[in-house]
């Protein structure tokens, strides 16, 4: 008997995709369509809008799911359960990187794209998969970069993890200013001619350096980046004064991540009580950027506004901030993460909710000092 096909299986993963009721339940399980089999070869049946990356004819998802907290603060089982319920809700793109999990060290790195992989064999092909160099992920002064020797590196040991033969969208997970734009622009040529990657992107880079990056490869007729990864949300709002008029005008997708801030904007942390055990605020090497983006009074007296008008409009927190995200027309595919399957639920609402004009204002209007500001990421 399939996953699929076991009972106690089916309503596991119909828990996870927030049908609650008893009658829900029997609905789903009688429903002509099947749940999926997460090993079967059939294609996932999608029952979430879709959209072209930026300009490409790459069509995605209109949610990514983020797997950065595979093989650290969850562990592979849970990991699996929450790729099977992102794909039952229709979601055909992932996002990892080699360096993952996030708040691990050298010891762990790769161990994210090792459980993905795991998990894509036998339907790689009906998935839309990114991930990431760029981050340090051996000791020799090489083993990080943006580099030729370490793309061409990297790109292999990715390939090798994943266990497959191609990457849709191989990105710069951060700006490697001690290496020159062309070194890394021809390096990552190579391998989109090679057959290894079909896209390439960019992540946590300034608009000056993406211009630059773009125009370089214009020059040169290399191939360009058709996409960005940049942090945003209600609490960091600093992308839309230069980083996004750059990808509206150049046509480039965005898969933006963060649109929680860390889980903040679920509403479920208390300032007094300090950072929750076993959150992005407490774990490992990330704790601290955690704290120091989100973790002060100004963040919390936001999240309390929020939450108030949330309440009024009858919406949880966690839809309407990733609402609003998705309200943004620049914004292909917000990065949705999660520690449970349970948590996708009011993520998956969110692409159901078209905030009105004036909701959309409001948000707007109690976020907007959030858009100062010069962080690198």
């Amino acid at each position: 008997m399939s996953d699929a096909q076991n009972p106690k299986s089916q309503c596991r993963r119909i828990s996870a995709l927030g049908l609650g009721s008893e009658r829900q339940k029997k609905s789903f399980l009688n429903s002509p369509f099947p749940i999926p089999d997460p090993h079967s070869q059939f294609p996932i049946p999608m029952t979430l809008p879709t959209t072209n990356l930026g300009k490409t004819g790459l069509t995605v998802s209109r949610l990514c799911l983020g797997t950065m907290t595979f093989g650290l603060q969850t562990d592979e089982e849970t990991s699996r359960d929450i790729l099977d319920t992102a794909a039952d809700g229709g979601i055909n793109f992932l996002d990892t990187a080699d360096v993952y999990p996030l708040g691990g060290g050298l010891a762990t790195a790769g161990r994210t794209e090792e459980i993905v992989g795991r998990w894509l064999k036998g339907k790689r092909e009906h998935f839309i998969l990114a991930t990431k160099c760029v981050g340090r992920v051996g000791p020799a002064p090489w083993d990080q970069g943006a580099s030729r020797k370490h793309i061409l590196d990297a790109i292999n040991a990715s390939l090798r993890r994943l266990g497959t033969d191609y990457i849709d969208l191989y990105q710069l997970h951060s700006d490697d200013a001690s290496t020159p734009l062309d070194e890394t622009l021809e390096a990552l040529d190579a391998i989109v001619r090679a057959g290894k990657v079909r896209y390439i992107g960019v992540s946590n880079f300034l608009a000056y350096r993406l211009a630059r990056a773009l125009g370089r490869a214009e020059t040169r007729n290399v191939t360009k980046f058709i996409s960005i990864q940049p942090r945003y949300n209600l609490l960091f709002r600093e992308i839309e004064r230069e980083l996004l008029p750059l990808a509206k005008e150049e046509g480039l997708g965005v898969i933006s991540y963060n649109p929680l801030a860390g889980g903040l904007l679920t509403g479920k942390h208390i300032l007094a009580e300090g950072p929750t055990t076993g959150t992005r605020f407490t774990l490992g090497a990330a704790a601290e950027r955690y704290q120091d983006r989100y973790w002060h009074d100004r963040e919390f007296n936001t999240v309390q506004e929020l939450r108030t008008v949330a309440d009024h409009a009858g919406f949880s927190l966690t839809t309407l901030a990733v609402a609003w995200v998705l309200s943004n027309p620049i914004i292909t595919a917000p990065i949705i993460g999660a520690s449970r399957p349970q948590q996708l639920a009011d993520n998956l609402k969110a692409v159901e909710l078209k905030l009105d004009d004036s909701l959309k204002q409001k948000l707007d209007d109690i976020t907007a000092e959030y858009r100062r500001g010069d962080s690198l990421r």
